[in-house]
């Protein structure tokens, strides 16, 4: 039996370690930026020893960057690497970039996936991955509905400030008996909205219809859609929900970090 040559061993060492460094920086996600070294132990599941070697050799090479000051021992994402993700961000199409995220947050959850973005003092459906049930909330691409009322109009709203102020300039029709009419109720819900980094509706568009939303920022920072999950309130409960809002929250970073965007704050 033929020796392995060093060239392969090397080879196959070098991926060992390329995939030990993918799945620290996979532990990064922009609700947790900063990670301890116990936190990075716990999500890669690395020995102590090996985990500070490479974290050490990460923060050498410009992919870490210490974060003492925000925490004890923390690092996150280096600067340096903002320069590498830049090229790769030009030029790319929001829609292009979130389409294959709506289909696996449509897979992974059954229900409809979409993207809207504001048009005026409206709010249009631009991309949909649509649920495969029979029993579905009607929903296409092109679709121009308000912001006033939904998950998707809350969650623009909360990162627009002057769009908000147009917004309350205008009447608030009553399209179900959950919509909100009242100017200091929408403004409350739109501050929820921004705190929690999320919004949940039901029946406030459509009777009987459920839409959980999070925000997408692209590489300027700015609030660039609301990606939703929508579908009938039947099985999208107040408690389906919110055990779900990891998954648009993720889906919603997802899109941001390929546009080289960061969290809104």
């Amino acid at each position: 039996m033929a020796a392995a040559s060093p060239r392969g061993e090397d080879a196959a060492g070098g991926l060992l370690v390329l995939g030990k460094i993918t799945s620290i920086l996979d532990a990064f996600t922009l609700a947790r930026p900063v990670l301890t070294p116990a936190e990075l132990r716990a999500a890669t599941g690395l020995p102590a020893s090996t985990l500070q070697r490479l974290v050490a050799n990460l923060v050498q090479q410009g992919f870490l960057d210490r974060a003492e000051h925000e925490r004890p021992g923390g690092v996150r994402i280096g600067v340096r690497m903002a320069y590498w993700a830049a090229p790769s961000a030009r030029g790319l199409d929001l829609i292009d970039v979130a389409a294959p995220v709506l289909r696996g947050l449509r897979d992974a959850t059954g229900e409809t996936a979409c993207l809207f973005r504001v048009e005026g003092l409206h709010r249009v459906c631009v991309a949909l991955a649509e649920t495969r049930h029979a029993l579905r909330r009607v929903m296409r691409v092109g679709m121009v509905l308000p912001l006033h009322a939904g998950s998707a109009g809350r969650v623009l709203l909360a990162h627009d400030d002057a769009l908000l102020r147009q917004v309350l300039d205008e009447d608030l029709p009553s399209l179900t008996d959950v919509t909100i009419t009242g100017r200091d109720e929408l403004v409350a819900a739109v501050r929820r909205a921004r705190e929690d980094g999320v919004a949940v509706t039901t029946g406030e568009r459509d009777s009987g219809a459920s839409g959980l939303s999070a925000p997408v920022v692209d590489a300027a920072g700015e609030v660039v859609a609301a990606l939703t999950l929508s579908g009938p309130a039947l099985r999208m409960t107040p408690g389906w929900c919110a055990e779900h809002v990891d998954a648009v929250v993720g889906a919603a970073e997802q899109v941001t970090r390929m546009l080289g965007g960061r969290p809104p704050r």
